[in-house]
């Protein structure tokens, strides 16, 4: 076998282990943000019972796919930090 094959088998074999451990990685970080959107209380249809930071006011609210929830701002700090702390599991909430 020569060299340039060797090299080959090589970097494919690196490439495949990378590509490996980024979808580990991957489906971790998923995992880990389903748990802390399930931990959330939730009202009799499934919204989210936050606290609002932007209006310090308690709401039930939808989350969508990236843990905002339906009042989100993008362009208001307050909203920034809101959906952060949705993902991370350490928002305020109320029963």
């Amino acid at each position: 076998m020569t060299d340039p094959d060797r090299l080959a088998r090589f970097l494919r074999s690196t490439l495949q282990n990378a590509g490996r451990q980024y979808e580990e990685a991957r489906r971790a970080y998923g995992s880990a943000r389903e748990s802390a959107l399930a931990d959330l209380p939730t009202d009799d249809e499934g919204r989210a019972k936050l606290v609002c930071r932007r209006y310090a006011d308690r709401r039930a609210v939808p989350l969508d796919g990236e843990g905002r929830p339906a009042c989100y701002d993008a362009d208001h700090p307050d909203c920034q930090g809101c959906a952060e702390d949705v993902r991370a599991g350490r928002v305020e909430t109320w029963e």
